[in-house]
């Protein structure tokens, strides 16, 4: 599989293309991702120069936190990427690809503030807050 891949929000008024590797998908458990999800977010990352974003006029961005914002698609709601101020990467929502992505699950993050109706049941490591390699909004 090459490492060229694209994707869209649910109504297609944001597409966006991607070119090199990919972090492998984070689930993020947070208070934060699960509000605004209603569930948890499965999201990988690109280099900001190695994306490409089209219908940027419908993208909108929230911002969650002091170094942190949440970009969406304003006609259809669909949440697409992550972005933390301080870093030249993109969290991009796994779930937005076009298939096949070629994606594969690398951590659990913010375990302990994982909501309590559901349970984790694969191999994948687990944190209780962040992965030492992954920068998130409060640290």
């Amino acid at each position: 599989m090459d490492d060229n891949h694209s994707g869209s929000c649910l109504c297609g008024a944001v597409r966006f293309r991607t070119r090199g590797p990919l972090r492998g998908v984070v689930y993020c458990h947070c208070s934060q991702c699960r509000k605004q999800t209603g569930h948890f977010v499965a999201a990988t990352a690109a280099k900001d120069a190695d994306i490409d974003i089209e219908g940027k006029d419908a993208l909108a961005w929230y911002g969650a936190s002091d170094v942190a914002k949440r970009g969406f698609c304003r006609t259809c709601g669909s949440l697409l990427f992550w972005k933390h101020g301080e870093l030249d990467s993109i969290s991009i929502m796994a779930g937005s690809f076009d298939r096949p992505s070629g994606l594969s699950g690398q951590s659990h993050i913010f375990v302990g503030d994982k909501g309590d109706y559901y349970s984790i049941d694969d191999a994948l490591p687990q944190f209780e807050r962040s992965a030492p390699s992954i920068k998130v909004a409060d640290e």
